[in-house]
């Protein structure tokens, strides 16, 4: 009688040499046989989500997919405007200590505002935060805090859901602002009437810059440019 058979082996193994492992599953007629990293013997301790995964594809013949992380966030993007012409103006050396300095600025607004650097994008940011207020304060203070370096920023801000990960978030929320800061000019945050609607009564003055179409968007949505009040 014959009965499927998984034979999972760590690589690197401290007490069983893994050529065991090996001609155990050669020996076995079809069997299965996964090899992981590792050098613990025992299955239960070291990194046992990637046996438990191996297991239960090969019990139910696929992988449970764990529920993606929705959070309702407001999604930033900025960018430094004209930044290849000055590359080429002040040379490679020069712009990467004008990029570090630009980057610490950014992250010390961020840290300041409780916002989330979710990661780079080359010359620009993606942030995330919890409460938009404070996302419009802290691309205003970034905006102001960059001209001393002769640097001009735009900024992209939209509010809605979005999937969670560790280094990442996606959603259509951070396309929308993506496409809002594709359209902002030069030292402008510029917010989705969604933002705007959230930050009702706060001490942020906004100029309607009209209804767009956005790209990948089948309804136009309307952008307001966002300032201090005076």
């Amino acid at each position: 009688m014959r009965v499927p058979t998984l034979i999972v082996h760590r690589e690197a193994d401290a007490n069983v040499n893994v050529e065991a492992g090996r001609y155990l599953a050669h020996q076995i007629p079809n069997a299965k046989y996964v090899e992981l990293p590792g050098n613990d013997h025992l299955l239960w301790v070291g990194n046992t989500e990637r046996v438990v995964d191996e297991v239960e594809k090969f019990l139910t013949g696929s992988r449970h997919t764990p529920e993606p992380d929705r959070v309702l966030a407001t999604v930033l993007f900025t960018d430094i405007v004209g930044s290849t012409k000055r590359v080429e103006a002040i040379g490679d050396r020069a712009w990467h200590d004008l990029l570090d300095r630009h980057n610490e600025i950014v992250r010390r607004e961020v840290l300041r505002h409780r916002g989330r650097e979710v990661k780079t994008t080359g010359d620009g940011f993606l942030i995330t935060f919890d409460g938009p207020a404070r996302s419009i304060k802290c691309s205003l203070a970034i905006s102001e805090a960059v001209e001393d370096l002769g640097l001009q920023v735009r900024a992209g801000l939209h509010t809605g859901e979005v999937e969670m990960t560790d280094n990442d978030v996606s959603g259509i929320a951070v396309h929308i602002a993506s496409r809002i800061v594709a359209m902002a000019q030069p030292g402008q945050v510029l917010v989705s009437s969604t933002v705007r609607a959230l930050v009702a009564g706060s001490n942020i003055r906004f100029r309607d810059e009209g209804s767009h179409r956005l790209k990948g968007l089948e309804e136009s949505i309307r952008l307001f440019a966002a300032g201090h009040r005076s």
